[in-house]
């Protein structure tokens, strides 16, 4: 059994559709929702899952165990152990592996909406086999300004660049989400009117959702699929960049 370790920083942020896609491909998923449980060691899992959450990635004065999950990523980072960062989850990973994250330039990001693969992500095992455009939801005020170095890019967006990416063979983050339904939406909307005020006008009402999700879920549910087998060792993780620095 492949288990793979899930934490959850924020109880409004469950892991919905994409649990039912890890076990479905054999994973045994151990949720740890912050802070009420502890983070384990690394040891015995062979993924990580970190989902996303409405605190910032650095928020340590109100939410002092993020640093305990940033230094968590970078082991896992470190040690070339198969991870997804989700949302919020990117960003924790971002910063903890030396990118930035910032206030969201061009404003919230909020509802259905589409990124595109990058050249690199045509080679990539997890989204070689994506189509070109995906339908993701975003929900997010933040965003990743610059990535770790050595980052491959491997989505993008027009208004913000960095919607997904890959450290080291088989670590990666995504910026928008994969794993809502069109309740957990709805509940953020309601929660948070400001930032839904930034979506496309219909696109966050009820049969709207549905549509996304099921596209969504035609889209990502082979992925959640490709990661499991990525974490257990029956996909060859991604060839190491052979991009290098200038010499002095």
């Amino acid at each position: 059994m492949t288990r793979i370790l899930i934490i959850q920083p924020d109880a409004s942020d469950p892991l919905g559709p994409l649990g039912d896609w890890l076990t479905e491909a054999g994973a045994e998923l151990d949720v740890r929702l912050l802070p009420e449980q502890d983070l384990p060691e690394l040891d015995g899992y062979q993924a990580v899952v970190c989902l996303g959450g409405g605190m910032a990635a650095e928020d340590d004065a109100k939410h002092p165990w993020l640093a305990d999950v940033r230094r968590l990523l970078s082991k896992a980072a470190a040690k070339n152990l198969p991870t997804l960062g989700i949302c919020l989850g990117a960003q924790l990973l971002a910063v903890a592996t030396g990118g930035r994250v910032e206030v969201a330039p061009d404003g919230p990001e909020v509802g259905p909406h589409l990124v595109s693969k990058k050249d690199a992500a045509w080679i990539d095992p997890l989204f070689a086999d994506l189509p070109l455009v995906q339908d993701v939801l975003q929900f997010h005020t933040d965003a990743i300004t610059r990535l770790p170095p050595g980052a491959e890019l491997l989505a993008s967006s027009p208004r913000y660049a960095h919607q997904a990416y890959r450290l080291g063979r088989c670590v990666y983050g995504v910026q928008f989400h994969i794993e809502t339904t069109p309740e957990v939406v709805e509940s953020w909307a309601a929660e948070c009117p400001e930032e839904a005020e930034f979506a496309r006008p219909g696109s966050l009402e009820h049969e709207a959702l549905v549509t996304v999700h099921a596209d969504i879920d035609e889209t990502w549910r082979p992925f959640a699929h490709r990661f499991v087998k990525l974490a257990a060792g029956e996909l060859a993780p991604a060839v190491a960049s052979q991009r290098t620095l200038p010499l002095a």
